[in-house]
């Protein structure tokens, strides 16, 4: 403990050593150097889920007479997915529609449409309810969307990546300076993509990273049959901070 009483030309010297070392908010003692090492990490996994859209168009003099041949339609190509092996719960509506068309060859007759989203959780099964789907009347179709079940794993296998990508830049800067590693400080995920899906990281928001799809695409003439499941890629990046001190 610090006396009060110190002789005047002593107390200046005194009352400095007796202060705490100021605070750093980087988190870095008086003897340790900041280091901020940013890296990016990648994984591969085979989708195993493929989503798309499909529905069917309808025309007609009236509303109700396209609406009518809507419905029926719709319930056909309903029908044959679920013989095809889609489950109810993964049939959902998306949009239903119907409109007077007031240009071009059909001027005066109404549109109906009704397009519903489709989720295969068995990919060696969605060529077969693309084709279900098609050959019962569908003649609105988009996708498919192949997609990862455990889409959170394959994420963190990504993140593992990063995190060592970023050790392994930090030990290459302390070897050069001749110091090591004493501490990881701060860890700040930066976000990244997952095939056309975005993983969003800490705030501030990281810049977009561009979507890293490795699938083979389905050539015209096999719409409706193979999907070729191909790889999809995670990549993310993270932001490690790290504490140096003399070896």
């Amino acid at each position: 403990m610090c006396s009060r009483y110190l002789p005047l030309l002593a107390a200046p010297l005194a009352l400095a050593a007796c202060q705490q070392p100021a605070y750093d908010p980087r988190g870095v003692d008086h003897d340790e150097t900041l280091l901020s090492v940013s890296a990016t990490g990648e994984s591969e996994v085979r989708p195993d889920e493929a989503f798309f859209q499909v529905g069917v168009e309808n025309f007609g003099p009236t509303g109700k007479a396209a609406s009518d041949a809507n419905a029926k339609d719709i319930a056909k190509v309903v029908a044959a997915l679920k013989e095809a092996g889609v489950p109810a719960e993964d049939i959902q509506t998306r949009t239903v529609g119907i409109q007077r068309i007031q240009y071009g060859d059909r001027k005066g007759q109404y549109q109906a449409n009704n397009i519903v989203a489709v989720t295969v959780r068995d990919i060696e099964r969605a060529g077969d309810a693309v084709t279900a789907a098609t050959e019962a009347g569908a003649n609105v179709l988009s996708g498919p969307d192949l997609r990862i079940s455990d889409s959170e794993k394959a994420a963190n296998t990504a993140y593992g990546e990063a995190f060592k990508a970023a050790r392994a830049r930090a030990q290459a800067y302390a070897d050069a300076a001749d110091m090591k590693i004493a501490r990881v400080l701060t860890i700040r995920d930066g976000g990244g993509a997952q095939g056309n899906r975005y993983i969003p990281g800490a705030p501030p928001p990281p810049p977009p990273v561009a979507p890293v799809v490795r699938t083979q695409a389905m050539p015209e003439e096999q719409a409706g049959g193979v999907i070729q499941p191909g790889q999809t890629t995670s990549r993310v990046s993270v932001q490690v901070d790290f504490a140096l001190v003399p070896k």
